[in-house]
């Protein structure tokens, strides 16, 4: 199997959040032209037990993740990227035990914001459950964030 230095950045950025590593999230693919993230369907994300659909804060976790990891595809090295402003239109609610998949993809690159769309789908992304649109701040590559956090990112000592 080829080298995906995206893939092996975008799934070391993952495995240094723990909220990801809580929601169990994982790239699904990821190259310069955007990335895949899953989301695992599990008990703990319903947000309505009765019918076993999953919360609207969870996507809205995967989405900014997945947008913000899209910026690992178009960056030649690791920045620190805060999300400046996120806004997420529901299509319908996801269909209860499956998981749910966000891709994301930077369509503009500034010297201080990067533009970020995407959707989350299950089974077909033509039938979208939600589109995704956010800008992330460009912090430069001398911020690395917390102790250790730009180190694990780029695959060194954390």
């Amino acid at each position: 199997m080829a080298e995906n230095p995206v893939f092996e950045r975008a799934t070391r950025f993952l495995s240094a959040l723990r909220h990801c590593q809580l929601l169990d999230l994982r790239v699904h693919s990821a190259s310069a032209e955007g990335l895949t993230v899953v989301l695992p369907y599990s008990p703990q994300i319903v947000g309505n037990p009765q019918t076993g659909v999953i919360h609207g804060g969870v996507l809205t976790t995967l989405m900014d993740t997945a947008c913000g990891m899209s910026t690992l595809c178009v960056l030649p090295e690791f920045e620190v990227c805060p999300t400046l402003d996120l806004r997420i239109d529901y299509m319908h609610a996801a269909e209860p035990h499956k998981d749910v998949y966000g891709f994301a993809q930077c369509y503009r690159v500034t010297t201080d914001v990067i533009f970020a769309r995407g959707f989350a789908y299950q089974d077909d992304p033509e039938q979208p459950i939600a589109h995704v649109v956010g800008t992330f701040m460009r912090m430069g590559k001398g911020i690395k964030g917390t102790k250790g956090f730009g180190g694990a990112i780029a695959g060194g000592a954390a």
